[in-house]
């Protein structure tokens, strides 16, 4: 499956909030911007410090931090946190694009999406539940960067093809100024054995996170790729957010830490699963939270299940135990 950043490194993301008091969902929609332009705080609306810059702005009940840098004199640079954009150019590559989605809109078909940098931190207004779901897709600057390579990065798979590529962003959890826990999600991922399932990811992807017990009230995004150099990594490091909401949809709640493990992921026909308690029920749900097959009674702590008639795609193994504990965890249908 084709999926789902020294370049700078770009990413989109739309995120959801929980379902016991329900919370603003980030939109963006409420972010005045005329047609094909985006806001990076060049407008010097921020507190001013030594040459900086700093603000921020509010969509639902998430804040999100900029910084503008004047330090050099006009006109100055965006020099972190988030940038909100409704740019649609999928086409032109380098730096001076870096506003836009490779999407080439916002999720759902949206207006406004947000860009973000690495080491961005997103602060939440009403922590009211464990829960956090979002979307992401790659800039058009970071998608094309890898597709092609540039002064700067590789193209992804080198000249064969083979070359074990990829690029990712951790997504870090906080609470009360704790550390809570952390996912993992590849923007772009070459290491496949076969090379037609390698991606870059173009399209939206919802994230899900299930931190079981502790409200988040901040997160943290981190990129990473393996394409690397003397000053850091090469491949572009921003990326594009929208929809950031603390509900879940129903029945799905993407528990990172679980018990059990499965192979083969991508998968095309059979998923083999291995579970450390008796394994009572398994159900496959699509990314919306629906389900779409179900395998009760296993009553066993190993099973296969037969996933060959689902669209390729992204799902997830949501498996009930003997104890009633739920894990879920996500595969790709190829």
């Amino acid at each position: 499956m084709k999926k789902i950043i020294k370049l700078a490194t770009f990413v989109c993301l739309g995120l959801i909030a929980s379902q016991t008091v329900k919370a603003q969902v980030a939109d963006f929609e409420n972010l005045t911007l005329p047609a094909e332009s985006y806001w990076d705080g060049s407008d010097l609306s921020g507190t001013h410090n030594s040459g900086v810059f700093s603000s921020e702005f509010q969509s639902g009940d998430f804040i999100f931090p900029n910084e503008y840098d004047t330090t050099w004199g006009a006109p100055g640079y965006w020099l972190g946190g988030f940038a909100y954009s409704n740019m649609t150019d999928t086409v032109t590559s380098g730096a001076g694009n870096k506003f836009s989605a490779k999407a080439g809109a916002g999720a759902n078909n949206s207006s406004n999406y947000i860009v973000s940098q690495n080491g961005s931190s997103i602060k939440i207004l009403n922590p009211i539940d464990n829960t956090f779901q979002f979307q992401i897709t790659n800039s058009t600057y970071a998608y094309n960067s890898m597709r092609d390579g540039d002064m700067f990065a590789k193209k992804f798979g080198g000249v064969t093809g083979n070359d074990p590529d990829w690029f990712k962003i951790t997504i870090k959890f906080y609470g009360n100024n704790i550390y809570i826990d952390s996912l993992d999600h590849y923007l772009a991922d070459y290491r496949f054995t076969n090379n037609s399932q390698d991606y870059i990811q173009s399209n939206w992807e919802t994230v899900a996170f299930y931190a079981n017990g502790t409200p988040i009230d901040s997160v943290y995004f981190e990129l990473s790729s393996s394409d690397v150099g003397a000053w850091g990594i090469n491949t572009p490091t921003f990326f594009c957010l929208d929809n950031i909401d603390l509900n879940f949809p129903v029945g799905l709640k993407e528990i990172f830490k679980n018990n059990f493990s499965f192979y083969p992921n991508p998968a095309s026909s059979n998923l083999n699963i291995k579970n450390e308690t008796v394994i009572n029920t398994i159900s496959i749900l699509d990314i919306n939270g629906r389900v779409v097959l179900n395998n009760p009674a296993i009553n066993n702590r190993i099973t296969s299940i037969d996933v060959s008639e689902l669209n390729a795609g992204i799902y997830f193994i949501q498996l009930t135990d003997e104890k009633g504990l739920i894990s879920t965890q996500k595969f790709v249908k190829q």
